[in-house]
């Protein structure tokens, strides 16, 4: 299993627009992509798991993946989220 941990730093948090690129990307994997954030997990192939999170600016959160392709689908979604300036 891969997985990091990044702090939010959009002053929005985690809305529906990087929530879907992060959707996007995720499903180009074969990898479980999970997202962690206060004691909750959910599958980031999900875009009503995460929104469910409501993660706000200066949240940290866990990316995990778990599979075959693990490692290139972690790097995808952190670089989804510095590209979308997401977060750190």
């Amino acid at each position: 299993m891969a997985e990091q941990t990044v702090k939010i730093t959009a002053k929005d948090g985690v809305h529906a627009r990087p929530a879907t690129v992060l959707v996007q990307e995720a499903g180009k994997y074969e990898a479980d992509v999970n997202l962690d954030y206060n004691g909750k997990s959910v599958n980031l192939k999900s875009i009503m798991g995460i929104m469910s999170l409501g993660i706000p600016s200066g949240a940290e959160v866990t990316f995990k993946a778990e599979g075959s392709d693990e490692d290139a689908a972690l790097k995808a979604i952190i670089d989804v989220v510095k590209n979308q300036e997401l977060g750190e």
